[in-house]
Parts: structure tokens; sequence; C-alpha cells
């Protein structure tokens, strides 16, 4: 039995190894700290429980492939709701919610722009032919072969995917009102790159969040790692938690071993899931790098963030499960991520507060509260910095809520840069990947494959098909697909 060694717990790590294990690998999961989950690690403090990285569900079905791909549904481990609203949106002079039920969206966009929801209906129509295109592509392309772009689906419908059209292009063809283009656009500021540099074929994203909805898993977003890890343990993977890695060990341009901390672990593959950048930059030897450092320094990254969680000792009314603050220039705190990058002069931002809907993660009467401004990646991070943006945001929440937050606040951690470096060893402390520009889209991302080791291989974020969960989940089936299907050549 060939025995497998995989870099890290997040959930492409748990996905791969999973995947592996089930096909009869033996696998073991190193992981640097002390509890697994990587970005949705969670922990607890006075009674609540905090997720510490993800919290929007999306993309449900990739979720349910998951796990009917080892005879399990999402039912068998958790209980996921939908939220209504799906989010808030919070502009200077209006709150805008977005509710589950599709004509009540439809009410929403009528009410902004004539005939706004025949053109909501246009847009989503094309956006979910987009996703279904997206989702076959993403499940059938490692990324390895410029013949995976010439599938029959994709030739046939290359107009369809308007690849050299930018999201925000797209939009303005349907649209003109500007608090529904912010709408449209939300998905891919959070958790991408600016609109105007992102392909139309990114709608997709717009789709799942509006027309499908937003999810939670009762529990927390922890609890879909929590499941993961049953799969893997069901299958045989040994996961071993404060076990960094520090060397990989090559004889004759292949992997023979890891280094960590306190032992040395043979193996007869490897799987890097924990940062691309940092296991090339730190972890192998220069000759033996996909990338070099210029490579690396001249991609373009998804935002990082400045991230406080928070307990809070009493009820805020006006906050919803999600709310998004976009009462302050969003282009140029666009800008200010990925144009000209630096510290936002006035920050949008994005509080979470779970507690509205599972009484699990917060004490009775009392609110679990996340708040995340996202910011360019490789800023100088200090705690005078994140306190004076902290003392400006929670005024800015006190007067929207109309309450005194502050005074009521019995817990409170922050996270940024430099802990995103710290626990996950994250390029420039980046909090979601690569951006999903034109350039760093399907085969123009780092390779799932070392090019010079003949039994190493990537998954995760910073590869195929890119940032966020359900990417992450699939890239770790698409990288133990191509370690299957090629076993005979290791």
């Amino acid at each position: 039995m060939e025995k497998v060694i995989v870099i890290g717990s997040g959930f492409a790590g748990l996905s791969t190894a999973a995947f592996l294990a089930k096909a009869g690998y033996k696998v073991k999961i190193l992981e640097k700290n002390t509890t697994t989950g990587g970005r949705a690690r969670v922990f607890k403090a006075k009674g609540y429980t905090f997720d510490m990285g993800p919290s929007w569900y999306w993309m449900p079905e990739i979720f349910e492939n998951f796990f009917n791909e080892f005879n399990h549904c999402t039912d068998d481990f958790y209980k996921l709701i939908q939220l209504d609203p799906g989010f808030k949106i919070v502009f200077r002079n209006k709150d805008m919610d977005i509710p589950s039920n599709w004509d009540e969206i439809c009410q929403v966009f009528d009410n902004h722009e004539k005939n706004g929801s025949d053109k909501l209906k246009l847009f989503m129509k094309d956006a979910e032919e987009k996703y279904n295109i997206g989702l076959e592509f993403l499940y059938n392309s490692p990324g390895l072969s410029i013949t995976e772009l010439f599938r029959k689906n994709i030739i046939k419908n290359i107009n369809k995917l308007e690849i050299l059209t930018t999201y925000r292009q797209h939009i303005k063809k349907y649209f003109t009102n500007s608090y529904l283009i912010n709408i449209l656009e939300f998905p891919v500021l959070f958790l991408g790159t600016a609109a105007n540099n992102t392909p139309a074929l990114y709608s997709l994203m717009a789709y799942s969040g509006i027309k499908q909805g937003t999810f939670y898993p009762i529990g927390g977003f922890n609890e879909v790692i929590k499941a993961m890890e049953k799969i893997c343990q069901k299958h045989g993977v040994e996961i071993a938690t404060n076990q960094e890695v520090q060397k990989i060990n090559i004889t004759n341009n292949k992997v023979t071993s890891v280094t960590t901390i306190n032992k040395i672990i043979k193996t007869d593959l490897l799987i890097g899931t924990a940062d691309y950048a940092h296991i090339e930059e730190k972890l192998l030897e220069k000759k033996y790098r996909n990338y070099s450092d210029s490579s690396w320094k001249s991609k373009k990254f998804s935002p990082s963030a400045l991230i406080f969680y928070l307990g809070v000792n009493k009820k805020i009314e006006k906050l919803d499960h999600h709310t998004l603050f976009f009462d302050e220039d969003i282009q140029k705190h666009t800008e200010e991520i990925y144009e000209n990058p630096r510290w936002p002069s006035k920050p949008l931002f994005y509080t979470c507060c779970p507690s509205k809907s599972d009484p699990n993660v917060a004490p009775d009467g009392k609110e679990n509260l996340f708040i995340l401004i996202p910011i360019a990646a490789g800023l100088e991070d200090s705690e005078t910095i994140r306190e004076g943006y902290f003392n400006r945001i929670i005024r800015r929440l006190e007067t929207y809520c109309e309450q005194n937050i502050k005074e009521n606040i019995e817990y409170k951690k922050s996270y940024c840069i430099n802990d995103f470096k710290e626990d996950y060893n994250a390029y420039k402390g980046n909090a979601y990947g690569l951006a999903n520009t034109l350039l760093q889209t399907a085969n123009l991302k780092p390779k799932i494959i070392n090019k010079k080791i003949k039994n190493m291989y990537y998954s995760g974020q910073l590869t195929v098909p890119g940032p966020g969960v359900p990417p992450s989940i699939i890239s770790g089936q698409l990288v133990a697909e191509h370690i299957i299907r090629n076993k005979k050549k290791h």
C-alpha cells in the first residue's frame, strides 16, 4: 500500500486525503496548527463559538457532491438552513435585503429599475448557463493540458462564456441602477478581484448567491470540516496536528520523506495543500520549485482581511446574519485594495452575526459578531493600526444600529495579515488566494504537479480551480483523481 503525506488539513487537504484513502492509499495529514480546518478553524471563548474564516455557504451542490462520493449526504452530518434574507446591504441612503424567495428578489429589482425583474431573469438565465458550464469544467479540468479548453461543451458555448468581457461590462448590459450593480458585483469584490478585471464568467457567483440562495450549517462552518474529517477517518486517514513540515527531502527527483518539527516521516507521495508559495520558497530547494520568487511577486492576489471576533452581551437589533456595509465610496476602496494597495481611507466592511440564526454560537441574550474589512495583501500590520480601524468601524456600526455596542463587548480578538502569515504561512498574508483575473484563470493558475519532482503535487486555493471553499473541495478531488489515473507513473 502506497504511503501518502498531505500537508495541511483545510478543505483541499481533507478532500485530497478522503479521495486517496478511498482508492486504497495509506494517507497521513500533517497539520501545523493545534486544530484542523485551515482557515475554517474554530475557537471558543467565554461561551462563544467563533468560525475563524469562511461564513458564506454557496454552491451547495458541490458540498453535496463531495459527500455523495462517499455514499453520504450533508444531512448525515449537519443541518443546513437557508437564510432569509440571504444578506442585507447597507448603502448611504438605504438598506436592501436580498430575500430567499425568488419572486421577492424580482420585486426588489423592479423597485429600483424599470423592468428590473425582467432584466434580472435574463441575467440569471445567462448566469445559470455559465454556472452549469463552469461547474462541469471545474470538475474535469486539472489545468495540465491546453486540450481541456477545447472540450465540445466549451467550444460550443465560447461566445456565451464571454471570456474577454469583464464582469462589470456584463452587468451594465442589463442594469443602470447603481444599487443593483453593486449587489451583483459584491460576490467578486469581497471574494476575488475588482469587477472591471474579472471575466464575465464569474456571474456564476451571483447566480449561486442570489438565485440559489445563501445557506448556513447549524453549529457553524466548522461543522463541514468535522464532517469531512469523519469521512477521512472512516477510510483510515491519520491526522496529526502540531506537525509543521520544515523540509521536503528529495532523492533522485522523488520525495522520500518530510522533516517536521520533531521527526522525519517517509512517504511515497506528497501533496502540498498548504500555501503553495510557502511550500515552494521555504520547503524546497530552489532547483525543485515550479515558480521563482519573482513569479510569485508578479501575481495578483485576492484581498487579505482585518477581522474582529466579538462577544457582545446584548442583542443587536438591526444586524442580519450577513450585513454588508457599502455606505462609503465602493470604487475608492476597490482601488485601495487592487490598484494602489494601502490601508483604506473609508473602508467598506462586512458583519456576520450567526447568533441571529443559531443559538449554539453565543450564550442566551448575547450576540456572536464577526467584522471583516477587506484589505490589500502585503500591507504593514500593527496593533495600533488594528485598533484605529476598530474604533472607526464600531462607531459606524453603533450609528447604524442606533445602539451602544462597544461598552457591551465582553470578548474581543483581532486577526490580520501577520496572523495569516503566522498561522497559514500565507504569502503576503493573503486570505483568499489568487485574484480571479483572466490571466490567472483555469490553465493559467499554478500547476497541480511539481514539474521537477515525480511524486509531488499541489491542491488548494492557489491552484485550480481557485479561491473559495467549493473550489478548494474540488481541487482536492482533481489532484486525487489525477494521482489515481497515473498510479503506474509514480
